[in-house]
């Protein structure tokens, strides 16, 4: 007799549902199912908090709007919640259903490739067009653009004379 091993199913609930719960710890929403993000540790914190800092002071000439952690809907069943968002006009809704002008996202030790890739993936195909990564650990760059993920030696947009180097970033962690 043969013996299989039980797969374990996953329950399926709708954005509906998702939108009207609360998390410990919050978490995404991919295609029916509740998704834990990373826990951030200081070091992505602290860049997290940089980061707005840096859009912060371009905010007045340029009208650059920096949000942390704003779920945002990507798509009927897909909602996620990027480390980072920049918009150049304020959202109309609570959940913005438009894509910013940036995304960021700050690795995390436990972060899987293939599941930032896939994020990654989602927002350009969302229409993003700048796509940000920022390596803690490797004290890194990286932009994910239509030929995949590629590492850069500073973030930049070059139409609001912002350049970002990891030499900022990274020198007071």
């Amino acid at each position: 007799m043969l013996c299989f091993p039980q797969m374990a199913t996953k329950a399926q609930i709708t954005a509906e549902q998702y939108l009207h719960m609360t998390f410990e710890h919050d978490a995404e929403f991919v295609h029916g199912e509740i998704v834990e993000r990373s826990m951030p540790n200081y070091t992505h914190g602290r860049i997290q908090t940089l980061l707005s800092s840096l859009f912060e002071a371009v905010r007045s000439p340029h009208r650059l709007l920096a949000c942390s952690g704003v779920r945002m809907r990507i798509g009927p069943d897909l909602y996620r919640i990027p480390d980072i968002a920049v918009f150049v006009n304020a959202p109309k809704l609570a959940v913005p259903e438009q894509p910013p002008m940036v995304v960021g996202e700050i690795l995390s030790p436990d972060d899987r490739y293939h599941d930032v890739v896939e994020k990654l993936d989602e927002y350009r195909m969302w229409g993003v067009p700048n796509v940000w990564v920022v390596g803690p650990l490797a004290k890194r760059f990286a932009v994910y653009t239509d030929w995949g993920l590629q590492y850069v030696s500073s973030l930049a947009l070059a139409d609001y004379s912002l350049e970002l180097t990891p030499g900022i970033l990274f020198s007071d962690l």
